[in-house]
């Protein structure tokens, strides 16, 4: 499952933290290069001053960019394989935006059309504005905040959005056979102007019908209850290997009868997909081993017939191939963007093993056993005989779908419980997109404005690189894959709430075993102290800094952002007594101050306990009862302050990529000598080069 893996906050996020998410995600750590292998030296994947990597910022987001070390090392076949498998990421653009919001590809085909083709003046404040917007549409794959879910407030008047509609060529826009021009602005405009219309992506406000209130295109004409219904009549208790159910289909009424329509060559999303499988035919020519030809063949044939439990077999299989240096996930994934959790986006990553790095995730997993045994989980929760917990460092070569623009720096895959249990998972820290972060977050002050004192600061200035590093594995590595579900519990019987409590478990997991003498013993940590840094940024994070990503007057909905709440509120709440960690004023700023480091672990481990129980239980009411408690109110006093001062720092709390551009070398004969990679694309170059090459499906999907 991505953590994000989105990934800490990113307010943390442009310093310290981590963002697991998926596509949440980030740690952009304040340190200039990563940590590495057994807390040693710091790696430096690529000199900063040989390459900039910083591209533009605009609204709530920065652009960066990111390098691919090592790439040209690979043998010929090797880059052959990454330039197939890079491809088919790159087709299922389109998938994407369609699943965000039904008007998506509508509207990003719009404003492209006026970006390009309008002929009035561009210097305009209307047009400055809906450039600004149209570089948020690519960033969030729709008209939603990639985060926060909410739809963005168009800075331009609908009478120059239609004036300059109308003013293009007509053949450039998405029309619909027979309709005008202003017909189809008359049908879009209260989508993109209407505050009341469609205002979330994802909505989990408790008491609401989530599916209704929800702008995602995962259900067409059915209510949350009848989503429910309609899923919980296919689940047999006894099936101890159960498919996923609705993860690859949308759910629509049509006269009267509920069904669904599968995402498969031949079905929705055919002509994306039918590009996907294309190259991944190609791919399966130049596998590096059966194992892993075996793998592609799986995934294509669940992609041409949208079998889950072909999905299931594929995922398997992919978890077996440990061998191969390439690796990638191509599929329909996360389940974050359903308000009730099934229904996977589409995202694709492309990487090949940090052969290095991957030394420290592999002293992890190798001691996965100790990890569960020693945990202060009930025994009755606890798996007997952790299974194939394979971990690694990776390089990304592309980053797609849902892992792009903004990404995870973490993953453990796959989702399915009883595939974990029975087969193992992967797990995988990006090392090159973190290096980036660290690289580009340097210096920019957010440490100083925030941290309490002095003390912390050298605190986090010596150790958090490497206790950050080391929280993200243990999350993704072990945390994700910890634990077991009582006999005949129903994976989705926490619902909406499931996401919440699952990132919260691996959290909790990583938090409460980066401070054991353990990681010392294993060469992982310098100091039995380094894990304070870890303690102060997660709290500083949860109480506090992640709020630059929330509007004033809204509430926390995201997944990821509830998790860290949730922990830091609830260990705050149940440390009073003993003064474990105060919110301290100095000179009109509010600051978290840790007093007792050993009992604030007691405290995670309590609540890693009670949250693990939730989990195996399938305990709804009191997963629900945590979540509302902790996790989704907050102080608007707190909440303007860290805004206010946030803002002075001219920081941008949200950070993406663009990708680097793949290119194929040829001789006289045609034939490929080389793939090349090119760092000089900027971001509009990119989305729009994507859009006119890699948009292969109808404006309307039905």
């Amino acid at each position: 499952m991505c953590s994000g893996i989105l990934p800490f906050v990113i307010l943390i996020l442009i310093n310290l933290f981590q963002t697991r998410m998926k596509k949440q995600l980030i740690s952009v750590m304040v340190a200039a290069s990563l940590l590495t292998a057994c807390g040693g030296a710091p790696k430096t994947t690529a000199k900063a001053e040989k390459f900039d990597y910083t591209v533009e910022q605009f609204a709530d987001l920065q652009i960066l960019r990111y390098r691919v070390p090592e790439f040209e090392n690979l043998s010929l076949k090797q880059k052959e394989l990454v330039y197939y498998l890079t491809e088919a990421a790159l087709q299922g653009r389109d998938i994407l935006f369609d699943q965000n919001g039904k008007y998506n590809l509508r509207i990003r085909r719009m404003l492209e059309a006026v970006y390009t083709g309008y002929t009035g003046d561009k210097s305009a404040a209307d047009f400055k504005a809906m450039e600004v917007y149209l570089k948020r549409v690519w960033f969030s794959n729709g008209i939603h905040h990639h985060y926060g879910c909410e739809k963005f407030v168009p800075g331009f008047t609908p009478e120059f959005f239609k004036q300059a509609l109308l003013s293009v060529d007509a053949a450039t826009l998405p029309l619909a056979e027979g309709q005008t021009v202003e017909q189809l602005y008359e049908e879009v405009a209260p989508v993109i102007f209407d505050p009341k219309v469609m205002p979330k992506r994802v909505n989990q406000a408790a008491g609401e019908d989530l599916v209704l209130t929800s702008a995602c295109n995962y259900y067409d004409g059915v209510t949350q209850q009848e989503a429910e219904a309609f899923y919980s009549a296919m689940k047999d208790p006894k099936d101890e290997t159960p498919v996923s159910y609705g993860l690859n289909s949308r759910l629509v009424k049509e006269n009267g009868k509920i069904q669904e329509k599968v995402w498969k060559v031949g079905g929705l999303y055919g002509a994306a997909i039918g590009k996907i499988v294309y190259w991944l035919k190609k791919a399966e020519g130049v596998a590096e081993n059966p194992e892993q030809k075996a793998v592609i063949a799986k995934l294509i044939e669940f992609y041409e017939t949208g079998d889950l439990k072909t999905f299931d077999d594929y995922a398997i299989l992919w978890v077996k191939d440990l061998d191969s240096r390439i690796d990638f996930v191509n599929g329909f994934t996360e389940s974050y963007g359903d308000p009730l959790g099934m229904k996977a986006s589409w995202e694709s990553l492309v990487n090949f093993k940090d052969l290095e790095a991957t030394r420290r995730t592999e002293i992890i997993s190798s001691n996965a056993q100790w990890f569960e045994d020693h945990s202060p989980v009930e025994k009755q929760f606890k798996k007997e005989k952790v299974k194939g917990v394979s971990a690694k460092v990776i390089t990304a070569a592309i980053l797609a779908g849902d892992l792009y623009p903004s990404t995870a720096i973490g993953i453990n895959l796959p989702n399915a419980n009883w595939i974990r249990s029975h087969h193992g998972s992967k797990s995988v820290t990006i090392g090159n997109i973190t290096d980036a972060y660290n690289k580009a977050a340097h210096g920019n002050g957010f440490n100083e404005e925030f941290v309490y004192s002095d003390a912390e600061l050298q605190l986090i200035d010596k150790y958090a690189d490497t206790t950050d590093e080391l929280h993200t594995d243990l999350h993704e590595c072990l945390g994700h894959g910890s634990g077991k579900l009582l006999p005949g519990v129903d994976p989705d019987a926490l619902k909406a709430y499931g996401s919440t409590i699952e990132e919260a478990r691996a959290d909790l997991f990583g938090l409460y075993y980066v401070a054991d003498p353990k990681l010392v013993e294993l060469g992982l940590t310098p100091s039995a102290d380094a894990y304070k840094a870890q303690f102060y940024t997660y709290l500083m994070n949860g109480l506090m800094t992640q709020l630059v990503r929330i509007e004033p007057g809204n509430n926390v909905e995201e997944a990821h952002m509830r998790n860290r709440q949730l922990i830091a509120k609830w260990v705050y709440e149940k440390g009073k007594a003993d003064n474990v960690i105060e919110l301290k004023q100095r000179d009109g700023k509010t600051y978290v101050v840790v007093n007792d480091y050993a009992k604030l672990r007691e405290l995670f481990g309590t609540l890693l306990a009670e949250v693990q129980r939730i989990k195996s239980e399938g305990d709804f009411s009191a997963g629900k009862k945590l979540v509302e408690e902790y996790a989704v109110k907050v102080d608007p006093a707190l909440h303007a302050e860290v805004l206010e001062r946030y803002a002075k720092l001219n920081l941008a709390p949200y950070k993406g990529f663009v990708n680097p551009v793949m290119k194929e070398v040829k001789n006289d004969k045609g034939d490929v000598t080389d793939i090349v990679l090119d760092y000089t694309e900027g971001y509009t170059d990119q989305m729009l080069r994507y859009s006119k090459e890699y948009s292969f499906l109808p404006s309307y999907n039905e």
